[in-house]
């Protein structure tokens, strides 16, 4: 199959990246990956470099870069965001609460999508709202599965510990009352991108009144298969 673009240069930088899909490669595995000249191949991999799409490891071979890391999660948001409208609508509607998608921003959580409750008393969070990382279920979720040092440095202050954490990973789903915010209760459960890392958590919060002080037992199920859905979406496209 003809694989030109009738763009030249840009079929040789794919052929590049392609390359290095497998893993790193010396300048001589590249020309032999690629069978590009040598000068072509360099001169390439070095241009690719400098827009971060390609790296070197400790031993100076090629890599694929961080730039191909940064595209790739903003696709990734943008097909979440595209599918979080209708799935927390529904969820809405099946739990009569208010339901977010909160992705973390480093110490931070911020709303990307919500669907507020159309009545009555209800927990609102604006969309763009940036909320802690230590106090809230969907807190809980977007710190579960972080790699153990990163995990260490955020229950420093939090309203959570680690036991709760790893009672949040063997269920699947976490809840919090009073816990941001006093007599506001929520659940939530963990979005999973492609690779099956936490990329986001969904919530559906209210009143402690309402959703009591066992959330989970109420919504729990509802929560989890709204995140499925979300996470069935990003491993289509993915």
């Amino acid at each position: 199959m003809d694989n030109s673009s009738g763009v030249g240069v840009l079929d040789k930088a794919a052929l590049v990246l392609s390359a290095l899909e497998s893993g790193p490669a010396t300048l001589a595995g590249l020309v032999a990956a690629t069978g590009l000249a040598r000068p072509t191949a360099h001169r390439l991999a070095v241009a690719l470099e400098h827009h971060r799409m390609v790296a070197r490891d400790m031993q100076g071979r090629f890599i694929l870069g961080p730039r191909l890391s940064e595209l790739a999660a903003a696709a990734g948001e943008d097909r979440l965001l595209a599918t979080a409208g209708p799935v927390l609508t529904h969820l809405r509607d099946v739990t009569g609460e208010s339901a977010q998608l909160y992705r973390r921003q480093g110490d931070m959580r911020i709303c990307v999508a919500a669907a507020e409750r159309l009545s009555g008393l209800r927990d609102t969070v604006p969309v763009g709202s940036t909320l802690t990382m230590k106090a809230g279920s969907s807190a809980q979720i977007l710190m579960a599965w972080e790699e153990p040092e990163r995990l260490h440095r955020g229950l420093q202050g939090a309203r959570f510990t680690a036991t709760a954490l790893s009672g949040v990973r063997r269920r699947g789903w976490a809840q919090s009352i009073g816990e941001r915010e006093p007599g506001v209760a929520s659940v939530s459960a963990p979005v999973r991108g492609p690779s099956n890392r936490v990329v986001a958590a969904v919530s559906v919060s209210g009143p402690i009144e309402r959703l009591t002080r066992h959330p989970g037992r109420m919504h729990a199920q509802a929560v989890i298969d709204a995140a499925a859905r979300l996470s069935e979406a990003l491993r289509r496209s993915g």
